[in-house]
């Protein structure tokens, strides 16, 4: 007979182990040999192992020191692009040339660069500072199933080769971000783009790594400090974004 609440039977048991329902048998306890158990060790994330040897950080270790170091070194670095201005004004000239000759300008580079790339890339499709037409610029960085198939199948030195050479064509403008110079998938997309008559510009720091050697127009900031270098390279390509809109707005004026 089903149990009804008024037949005054005791009700089914209720427990986390039943779910509401009356048990099949005996419940039993799970038990597990001695022999078979093992500690469970976690590692202390706080205490370093007995014998680990923590790097002292060199420079000031006082925090507002640090931020006063930091802004001096930026204010040193920025102040050199000062001496690049006749390579800036190329990479402006080269940029919109691409653009009002039809072509696209591609961005390449990993990490903080890759982050880069996008940023300068989107400056260029929305808008910098005006409004204006969108302008064609494409980052390369940021289509993960191409990313991951060609890494995947291919290597990641080639994750930008492969879309270079399904993309690209003469008269589009390939800028490649490295701070090192020396990013493998960065050197093999400008090999790529020198075989289809891609122009070529590189955006680099310290001795400009082999990148100088496979680009048109290669930008080395002067210091061997990433953070730097990277601040260096987004002021770069924020002066381009600001110059290319002044034209593409001049153009407009003129009813190009």
């Amino acid at each position: 007979m089903p149990w009804h609440p008024n037949s005054g039977l005791p009700g089914p048991r209720r427990g986390r182990h039943t779910f509401g329902l009356r048990p099949q048998g005996p419940l039993r306890p799970i038990s597990t040999p001695m022999s078979d158990r093992r500690p469970l060790l976690i590692p202390d994330p706080i205490s370093p192992a007995p014998d680990a040897r923590v790097p002292v950080p060199a420079g000031p270790t006082d925090a507002a020191a640090r931020l006063a170091a930091s802004i001096a070194a930026h204010q040193q670095v920025i102040g050199s692009l000062a001496a690049m201005t006749e390579d800036i004004l190329r990479f402006v000239a080269m940029a919109w040339d691409c653009l009002a000759g039809g072509g696209r300008l591609f961005w390449i580079g990993n990490g903080g660069s890759a982050a880069d790339s996008q940023h300068l890339a989107a400056e260029l499709v929305g808008r910098f500072e005006h409004e204006r037409r969108g302008l064609a610029s494409i980052a390369l960085t940021t289509d993960t199933s191409v990313l991951t198939s060609v890494g995947n199948d291919y290597g990641f030195e080639s994750v930008f080769a492969r879309q270079v050479e399904a993309l690209c064509r003469p008269g589009d403008l390939l800028v490649g971000l490295s701070t090192s110079g020396n990013s493998a998938n960065v050197l093999r997309a400008m090999e790529a783009a020198a075989r289809l008559g891609v122009a070529r510009v590189g955006l680099a720091g310290g001795s400009g790594g082999r990148l100088c050697g496979l680009t048109d127009l290669c930008l080395v900031v002067a210091s061997n400090n990433t953070a730097r270098i990277q601040e260096a390279h987004m002021l770069i390509g924020h002066v381009l974004c600001d110059l290319v809109e002044q034209r593409a707005l001049a153009q407009r004026v003129r009813g190009g």
